[in-house]
């Protein structure tokens, strides 16, 4: 996933909403918090007893790709709502600069996704459902760095092909193209060819290999979804919540043997910044968000609408009841 992260919601016991921390004892309810002083950091009349453990607005930052700016928004623009104070980064870059920039904290907060956000930390990790995933994220994360609820809204690779190749080759699964892997011409980013999920688990978990491959470094955006309907490519790694699948009436294949793993929306925070009550807030954030919200999120900004990553947050955020 090309969002050095980054469809379809969990389900079942993956809906469980956690709270993980690095380098801290879990908590009944939620958070740990670090605090420099000692002591409680929830308790008293300070900044970290409330929203921040700083005396400044928070920082929300994104990586470099729509989905993550307007996810963005939709955390500050809840936190403000609740009176917290806070503005964005956006586009920050790939994991390593906005993880870099929550750490050194230039940035308080920033979206991420738990499967990409674990093999970030732990590349020999094996966790793939949903709850797998946020138990290992909880030993993974450094100290400093937590994440909080994770939404049940998830943004993850897939194999992608048009209407006519799936009809061509008779494909509906990845399964089915095992059968004929050897006769395409896969485009996806550059790490694909790494990746555990990519090309080498295409290998292991459905003995697929392509014909050759296409680097393409757009996160499965506009050049990958043009190098696929025109047939430079017959088989694109495409994310699940790109408007692009239903405009072009592409073919999602499913993936029974799950290579690619959860991909949960959720925030990575900057423990010794992230009060209560502004984890309280986020947490409410991932409690509402569905991946079909972000779906509807992607194509209004993406869309002929065009509205602004904070123009569609903010009508999320006054649809759910955020803002009155």
């Amino acid at each position: 996933m090309n969002r050095n992260v980054h469809h379809g919601p969990a389900t079942g016991a993956g809906r469980r909403r956690r709270t993980l921390l690095a380098g801290a004892s879990a908590l009944a309810l939620a958070f740990t918090l670090g605090a420099c002083s000692g002591g409680d950091p929830l308790e008293g009349d300070g900044p970290q007893a409330t929203g921040s453990g700083v005396d400044r607005p928070l920082v929300i930052g994104s990586a470099d790709f729509t989905e993550s700016q307007i996810i963005a928004e939709l955390y500050a623009g809840a936190l403000n709502a609740a009176d917290i104070e806070a503005t964005t980064t956006p586009g920050i870059g790939a994991r390593e600069a906005y993880v870099g920039a929550v750490q050194d904290g230039s940035a308080d907060v920033v979206p991420d996704y738990s499967g990409n956000l674990l093999l970030f930390f732990d590349a020999s990790a094996t966790a793939v459902a949903a709850d797998e995933i946020i138990d290992a994220l909880g030993g993974a994360l450094p100290e400093g760095l937590g994440v909080l609820e994770a939404s049940s809204a998830e943004d993850k690779d897939a194999l992608v092909v048009t209407q006519a190749t799936a009809e061509r080759y008779g494909l509906t699964s990845i399964e089915d193209l095992a059968a004929v892997c050897d006769e395409l011409v896969f485009g996806a980013p550059p790490e694909f060819q790494e990746r555990a999920y990519g090309l080498p688990g295409l290998a292991e978990k459905y003995s697929c290999t392509p014909k050759s491959f296409e680097p393409i470094a757009d996160g499965g955006g506009p050049l990958t979804v043009q190098a696929l309907i025109s047939d430079q490519v017959q088989v694109a790694d495409i994310f699940t919540t790109s408007p692009s699948i239903a405009e072009n009436a592409l073919v999602v294949l499913e993936d029974p043997k799950n290579n690619f793993i959860a991909q949960q929306v959720l925030p990575l925070v900057n423990t010794e910044v992230i009060g209560q009550e502004a984890a309280d807030v986020l947490n409410n954030v991932s409690r509402q968000l569905s991946t079909e919200d972000l779906l509807g999120l992607n194509s209004a900004v993406s869309g002929d609408a065009k509205l602004e990553p904070a123009e569609a947050a903010e009508e999320w955020l006054r649809e759910k009841g955020f803002i009155q």
